[in-house]
């Protein structure tokens, strides 16, 4: 039966439908990139329900907001500090004004601030960090310029991608630690992404190659201060093979590693030399003078924002992919072995 047409609204429609709001509203703008399938059962649902839409709204909502919808994977992480830095100088450079959320809950989190991004009818998205792939992402991407930055999880048709070389930046961290006399050195694994199995990989991949593989030692954890902590723990607490050494998958989980450190009575570097990923402003703090791979977060942002505009300017043109080539900075945490192992 049909309700009152005033009372109908888009939520009722969609859930009439089965499908999600921003959905219905690609029905009703004339979006390609909906299934047929879908299309009819949004149709038919706003002919039982006799709604029609708001023609002032509609007419609105095909203007352009210059807005730009942001989704992090975990703004607990300092790599976002820097990257959100150079991402906003960007797009207001741009006339664009980012708008954040964070998705580090749960992936029905995640699916639900994407689609929010498309209701509010943002000019495009940044998907930032470790951001699983999902039939939301793919929908949201063939719906609105998108582009991946610090992910090389989602591969999309013409979605352009910023991140880093992970493989290479893990290798500059092993041959620094090399370099100064290392050859027990123990990984503490990242988890929930490519950039992790990347830099996780390099690590075993180095040690066979320089004859230590009878020395691999991993621990992973979820790039938190407390799980570098309990992860530092797991490496550490034994005296017998224990790694000088340790290269940590990202900065944050390093504070928890000199907490294990120092509750275990070693000294960093002496005892314990700790190399970390991002070369975050958590690195750079005078009191941590953390060894880090730099993956220049700040000028991932900018790279994002700039390939963003031109893909708002351009949808259709192909996807580009850029790696940024890794440093190593080095600092206070890194040092010779006490003794040679």
């Amino acid at each position: 039966m049909s309700q009152g047409r005033g009372a109908v609204t888009l939520r009722a429609v969609a859930a009439r439908a089965g499908v999600s709001k921003s959905l219905v509203s690609r029905v009703l703008q004339g979006s390609p990139h909906v299934s047929e399938e879908r299309r009819q059962a949004v149709e038919a649902a706003i002919r039982e329900l006799g709604y029609r839409p708001n023609a002032t709204a509609r007419s609105l909502s095909q203007r352009r907001t210059h807005a730009v919808g942001v989704l992090m994977h975990d703004l607990r992480q300092p790599w976002f500090v820097d990257f959100l830095e150079g991402l906003d100088r960007t797009l207001h450079a741009n006339g664009l004004h980012p708008l954040v959320g964070d998705a580090r809950v749960d992936r029905a989190s995640n699916e639900r601030l994407l689609e929010a991004f498309m209701e509010m009818r943002v000019d495009g998205l940044v998907l930032a960090g470790t951001l699983p792939p999902s039939t939301t992402v793919a929908e949201a991407a063939a719906w609105l310029p998108t582009v991946v930055a610090g992910n090389r999880d989602v591969e999309l048709p013409r979605v352009d991608v910023v991140a880093q070389d992970d493989w290479s930046g893990a290798r500059l961290a092993l041959d620094h630690l090399a370099s100064l006399g290392h050859r027990r050195i123990g990984h503490v694994a990242g988890s929930g992404g490519r950039v992790f199995e990347l830099r996780r990989a390099s690590y075993e991949a180095w040690m066979r190659e320089h004859g230590l593989e009878d020395r691999v030692a991993v621990a992973g954890c979820d790039t938190t201060e407390e799980g570098g902590y309990q992860a530092a723990r797991r490496l550490l607490d034994r005296r017998r093979g224990r790694p000088t050494a340790l290269f940590v998958a990202n900065d944050l989980p390093c504070l928890g590693v000199m907490a294990a450190a120092r509750e275990l009575g070693l000294q960093v570097p002496d005892d314990l030399a700790i190399v970390g990923f991002d070369n975050s402003v958590l690195a750079r703090m005078r009191f941590v003078a953390l060894t880090s791979v730099d993956i220049a977060p700040g000028r991932a942002g900018e790279l994002a924002g700039t390939a963003l505009v031109e893909r708002i300017a351009d949808p259709t043109r192909p996807a580009r992919h850029q790696l940024l080539t890794p440093t190593l900075e080095v600092r206070r945490s890194s040092g010779p072995p006490r003794r040679r192992p």
